[in-house]
């Protein structure tokens, strides 16, 4: 780890106040990280990490492979649970809310990875669809043909968003990696949700499809106003998407500096 990564970590705090508040918020917190641990058996992820995410506020999430990235993104949606402290995700607490209660949670909330996880032999329309079931569970989702007019008509307008509105007809295993990622993404904002989450959007794409993925979800989120947090192992994307940098290495939280203020040889020091 370089000296220069250490110097750009937030300034200590008091305890009661996670490490993210010395970019105090004015608008509301999204999304409270309170000295979240994982453990996966006697195996330490990470320990006592904590920041503050406000509302509209894009955030890169880097570091090394195995630093717990993917598995902080999930501790933040209360997908997988913590094993010490709370996350607090659009003013709930996810650890003490009840099943119901965080599928609502959830509804809220999108998810973009880098597998994409479309449904193969299912139409492009009808995977987009998917992306209510958080708000609509149950079988009439499954496809657009089954479902509320409404649905597949909000559905169509997220792929027209994104470039793909001719495509609504065509069977997911007859895209090109670009356009799986941009029907995720449709999937992911179909229900407006006031948070995103991406994991390694572009990681399995080539260099200019991902580029393309990029300059698209970020222009469809900064329309919104939405909260945004992705990993990301590019240098590059996290300096240019990222409003702040959250940098995890040796099972701690080693940088929370915003994007402006970081040079790529800063968090090139967190691959060390």
């Amino acid at each position: 780890m370089t000296d220069l990564v250490v110097t750009k970590r937030a300034a200590p705090l008091a305890q009661s106040e996670p490490t993210g508040a010395a970019f105090a918020p004015v608008s509301p917190v999204d999304i409270e990280a309170r000295g979240v641990t994982k453990h996966f058996g006697k195996t330490k992820v990470f320990s006592d990490v904590s920041f503050r995410l406000a509302r509209g506020e894009a955030v890169a999430l880097v570091g090394a492979n195995g630093t717990g990235k993917s598995t902080l993104l999930r501790c933040l949606m209360g997908l997988i649970p913590v094993t010490g402290g709370n996350v607090h995700l659009l003013g709930q607490q996810t650890d003490t809310s009840g099943a119901a209660a965080l599928r609502q949670l959830r509804a809220k909330a999108g998810l973009v990875s880098q597998k994409h996880n479309l449904v193969p032999r299912l139409s492009v329309l009808s995977n987009v669809v998917h992306g209510l079931l958080g708000k609509h569970p149950g079988m009439r989702h499954w496809s657009h043909t089954l479902a509320p007019q409404s649905s597949p008509a909000a559905a169509l307008h997220a792929l027209e968003r994104v470039g793909l509105g001719e495509f609504a007809g065509r069977r997911a295993d007859r895209l090109s990696g670009g356009q799986s990622q941009r029907v995720a993404i449709a999937r992911a904002i179909v229900g407006a949700p006031k948070v995103l989450f991406a994991d390694e959007p572009c990681a399995s794409l080539d260099p200019a499809a991902g580029e393309d993925v990029m300059d698209l979800f970020f222009r469809l989120v900064r329309d919104e106003g939405v909260t945004v947090v992705f990993t990301s192992h590019n240098v590059a994307h996290a300096l240019r998407y990222g409003d702040r940098v959250l940098g995890l290495a040796q099972g701690r939280m080693q940088l929370d500096a915003t994007a402006a203020s970081l040079s790529a040889e800063d968090l090139r020091g967190l691959y060390d």
